[in-house]
């Protein structure tokens, strides 16, 4: 289920529970628990969501940044193949 998805699950929950009871002001003394309770839920996602989201762009940043840094002291040239070590040469002339 999308976040979304969960939001109007939880909205259309609360509206059913104050349409069956009759109040929708929240400050009521009789308003609805579960619907209370729906409230804070669908609250928490959405913060939750957010946060997530704040993450999710700082993370991307600093991934950012990090390649920016990495650009900077990998070669700029082709790769450099490592060198021989002279144990391939040993015993064999060497032309040049």
């Amino acid at each position: 289920m999308t976040l979304s998805a969960w939001r109007q699950s939880l909205d259309q929950q609360i509206e059913i529970e104050q349409t069956k009871t009759g109040i929708s002001d929240v400050a009521h003394f009789a308003y609805s628990t579960f619907a209370k309770a729906a409230m804070v839920r669908r609250d928490n996602l959405l913060a939750s969501a957010n946060d997530m989201r704040e993450k999710l762009e700082a993370a991307q940043d600093a991934l950012a940044e990090a390649l920016e840094d990495l650009k900077k002291v990998e070669p700029t040239g082709p790769a450099r193949k490592p060198a021989r070590s002279g144990r391939a040469t040993q015993g064999r002339a060497v032309r040049i």
